[in-house]
């Protein structure tokens, strides 16, 4: 399966701007099976939500629709939107028919008053797609070990991948770093961490958007500070057989 990952700044709390330049980066990049989009991508990772939220939340999940269904490929990002318990950081995961799954950020990011504004999910998801069984994460939740672990169920691990979408600030980068490649490692498993670039009211963002194998290889990265993307190969005949050479999942508590 083949990834793009897309390090975008969005321009903040503006939806039809932060879409328009997500359509001119994309259309003259090469064609992948699935485009992966930043946390908030819409608009910024915002802490206040209200009308531009409801916004985001209904053009960005249009837009995702539009696009996954005009080019036949996946598209997967979080928005700021609404739902009848409240707001959410919602986790989109669109299929190229225009079906949607999606996973409400669990883990939220207190020390920026998320958990105030924002109404936590409870559930993992993941979601199949080409056969890759992929767990869907918002940027906070890489810090919490337990809730990403991958189970065996009937002899199989529960996922082949973890998506990554933040919006993860410069002042702690190499946690980020860090982190991804503990989750690969630890999970037998692929892990692309997209994380944005530019800055907001309060933060500054580095990207370091990158897929790491279950090795804690990075395979690929974007450039520092700079929108940009890249195409990777999440490829399954490795994965297997590095899980049944390696079968240290077995071994897990």
């Amino acid at each position: 399966m083949r990834i793009q990952l897309i390090q975008s700044s969005p321009v903040w709390e503006n939806p039809s701007q932060s879409l328009a330049e997500l359509e001119t980066i994309l259309s003259s990049s090469p064609e992948a099976d699935l485009v992966v989009l930043p946390e908030m991508f819409a608009t910024g990772f915002v802490t206040k939500p209200g009308a531009v939220s409801e916004v985001s939340g209904r053009e960005g999940l249009d837009w995702m629709r539009d696009y996954a269904v005009r080019n036949g490929r996946a598209v997967a990002g979080s928005l700021s939107t609404t739902s009848p318990e409240g707001f959410r950081n919602r986790f989109y995961f669109v299929f190229p028919d225009g079906a949607v799954s999606y996973y409400d950020k669990r883990h939220l990011f207190t020390y920026s008053g998320e958990h105030k504004r924002y109404v936590p999910g409870t559930e993992r998801v993941i979601v199949e797609y080409m056969g890759v069984r992929i767990l869907l994460q918002v940027c906070y939740d890489l810090r919490f070990p337990a809730f990403a672990r991958n189970r065996l169920v009937d002899g199989r691990p529960e996922y082949d991948l973890i998506l990554y979408v933040a919006s993860w600030p410069e002042s702690r980068i190499a946690a980020w770093d860090a982190l991804l490649k503990a989750r690969a490692i630890e999970n037998a498993c692929y892990v692309a961490g997209v994380n944005r670039v530019g800055s907001d009211p309060k933060n500054l963002y580095p990207g370091h958007t990158t897929l790491i194998n279950p090795l804690g290889e990075v395979l690929s990265i974007c450039k520092q500070n700079a929108v940009d993307t890249l195409i990777c190969e999440v490829s399954m005949e490795f994965l297997d057989a590095y899980r049944q050479g390696f079968p240290v999942l077995a071994d897990a508590d």
